[in-house]
């Protein structure tokens, strides 16, 4: 019963106005004038709408079923795939060598987004086989290219990344899974991998997996792990496809969620694999998945967010109870809309103001790779690097709370199935699991990514908030609402780093104990950022006498809300980080 309507006046805004794209200096960007990304958008859009989002509550429903070795995926999902396939969106931004679009990421991500909302279990199979193909592309020979890249790009073949296994998640160092060399070259690949998203399925005809395993021999450890391709059907050496390859499904997960997503766990017995990378090598060949991974989860917390949101204020505006404490705003009515009750609107605008937050930092993430990949950007490739676990972590656990909002909204409704809002919290839930618990994110960031560079790169995310801030200071629109709240919580988060600093290196424990704070605080800053940048477009936009100036006075007092009523969370994350490790660590183990 839910509906989506693809946000593509707002994703245009921030391409086109906040970003800027048509006057970046990234290779590429030329090409996005809005007549091109309009067109782009709207066609995803129309796909997302009138295809994908129709299958959301039917895949939810049905699930995939393991018949005979092969997955079968939800009514209607096989037809929805094909159309994807012909509308070149699976290869949108991969290289034209390969029978890609080429055109840059973050249109890729702007895209992807939708997609996401409309049906995200369904947008996975296509979602790992982008990351399957960037780890060939970075690390594969020309021969490996050459014969599996264009299948992948074309979306005749997927793709999988197989980390986990029944003893090991996040210690890849325990690794089990062998990879016993042959005399031509290959390898035998032996072990259980768990929870494979689109381990096995019937919307193509191959299936390529990315398996992590360790030959014999090989350093303990994760400098001992290598990554191997592992197709399901072999492949001639004219590309026809040959024998069925030793790898099966053994079971399906029962989950949550997501469940128009296969997620599986897969058997190898002695399957045919080819090294990717260098031998030993494996986990810097697989972190070119991960990274990319973690930004797409990114995408989806916030992309959650949006279409949940979507169906709460389309709820609050129809449902009728009680009257506005100011007087009747619907006088012919037995009541008002519940829109007009303050606690309703404070939910909603909690959701709207993260949603349109997220996505412009989603997007800037974006922007950046872009600038590292096509100009060699150095300083961007760092930011991002740094930026990862807080895109990730953050926008998923306010992703799903944004999630949780909206079910709220609807009161007893939307605790039931049939309005589908259930259905949304569910689906969002793993995203806080997956690709790395968020807890590890938080420890990733604070323990690798502080000090990365000699902490010039944060130091570096300083300069760009001081930088912005001193830039427009004599605008006086925007420094109380905007720039002020900007400053105090940018000095949270450097009063955060320097306790880390302080305190951190005689006692991990001290840094470790706030990194989850720390993680939201740099999440609440980055948003802030963004609404700052927003409000400028926005400003300008009215200055210049825009058309639809009800959009651009709406993005502002969405903007003054999250500065005014989310921002200064940072003050409280702050105090919990100085509290240091005592109030974690003091309680044995034996008393929890």
């Amino acid at each position: 019963m839910t509906t989506y309507r693809a946000p593509i006046e707002d994703i245009r805004f921030v391409l086109d106005e906040m970003l800027d794209v048509r006057n970046s200096a990234v290779p590429g960007y030329e090409e996005l004038d809005p007549d091109l990304t309009g067109a782009i958008l709207a066609e995803a859009g129309k796909l997302a709408e009138e295809v994908l989002h129709p299958l959301n509550a039917v895949g939810d429903r049905q699930g995939c079923r393991l018949e005979n070795g092969v997955v079968r995926t939800p009514e209607g999902f096989r037809a929805a795939y094909e159309r994807m396939r012909e509308g070149g969106w699976i290869g949108l931004d991969c290289d034209p060598e390969y029978g890609g679009q080429g055109m840059p990421h973050l249109l890729n991500t702007a895209v992807g987004e939708m997609f996401v909302s409309a049906n995200m279990a369904f947008n996975m199979y296509q979602g790992l086989s982008h990351g399957a193909y960037n780890a060939i592309h970075a690390h594969g020979t020309e021969a490996q290219k050459r014969t599996w890249l264009p299948r992948i790009v074309d979306g005749s073949w997927s793709g999988t990344m197989n980390l986990t296994e029944p003893q090991c998640g996040t210690d890849l160092g325990l690794i089990r899974t062998r990879a016993e060399p042959e005399a031509d070259g290959t390898y035998r690949i032996t072990g259980q991998k768990i929870w494979i998203s689109a381990g096995e399925h019937d919307l193509t005809d191959n299936i390529v997996h990315l398996v992590l395993a360790r030959i014999p021999g090989s350093p303990a450890g994760v400098k001992g792990i290598s990554l191997f391709i592992v197709p399901k059907f072999l492949v001639n050496e004219d590309g026809a496809l040959g024998d069925r390859n030793a790898v099966a499904c053994g079971g399906l997960e029962s989950k949550m969620g997501i469940h128009g997503n296969a997620t599986c766990v897969m058997n190898y017995d002695g399957a045919t694999g080819y090294l990717l990378g260098e031998a030993h090598k494996g986990m810097r060949a697989m972190f070119t998945m991960m990274n990319e991974a973690r930004l797409g989860v990114g995408v989806q917390g916030y992309a959650m967010g949006s279409v949940a949101y979507q169906n709460a204020v389309g709820f609050a505006r129809d449902r009728l109870q009680g009257r506005d404490v100011t007087g009747p705003r619907n006088p012919d009515g037995p009541a008002d809309p519940i829109i007009v009750h303050p606690d309703v609107r404070r939910n909603l605008l909690d959701q709207k103001s993260f949603v349109e937050g997220a996505r412009a930092f989603a997007l800037w993430g974006a922007h950046l790779i872009d600038r590292s990949h096509r100009m060699d950007d150095s300083e961007a490739e760092a930011l991002v690097s740094l930026l990862t676990p807080v895109l990730k972590g953050f926008l998923t656990d306010k992703g799903f709370e944004t999630t949780v909002l909206a079910q709220q909204t609807l009161g007893g409704s939307g605790f039931t199935t049939e309005w589908g809002l259930e259905q949304f919290v569910r689906d969002a839930r793993i995203t806080m699991i997956y690709e790395g618990t968020n807890g590890v994110q938080s420890l990733d960031l604070v323990g690798r990514k502080l000090g990365l560079n000699g902490g010039r790169t944060v130091m570096a995310f300083f300069d760009l908030v001081k930088d912005f801030i001193a830039r427009n200071a004599q605008d006086a629109r925007l420094k109380a609402n905007f720039l002020d709240p900007l400053k105090a919580a940018s000095k949270d988060l450097q009063g955060a780093a320097m306790f880390f600093m302080q305190q951190g290196v005689q006692n991990p424990d001290e840094a470790l104990s706030g990194s989850y704070d720390f993680m939201h605080l740099f999440g609440h800053v980055c948003l802030g950022l963004m609404w700052a940048r927003m409000a400028k477009a926005a400003h300008a936009a009215l200055d210049g006498g825009t058309a639809n100036p009800a959009f651009y006075e709406a993005k502002l007092a969405t903007g003054r809300y999250y500065m005014a009523r989310q921002l200064p969370a940072t003050a409280m994350h702050r105090a919990r980080i100085e509290s240091g490790a005592d109030p974690v660590m003091t309680l044995d183990a034996a008393n929890f």
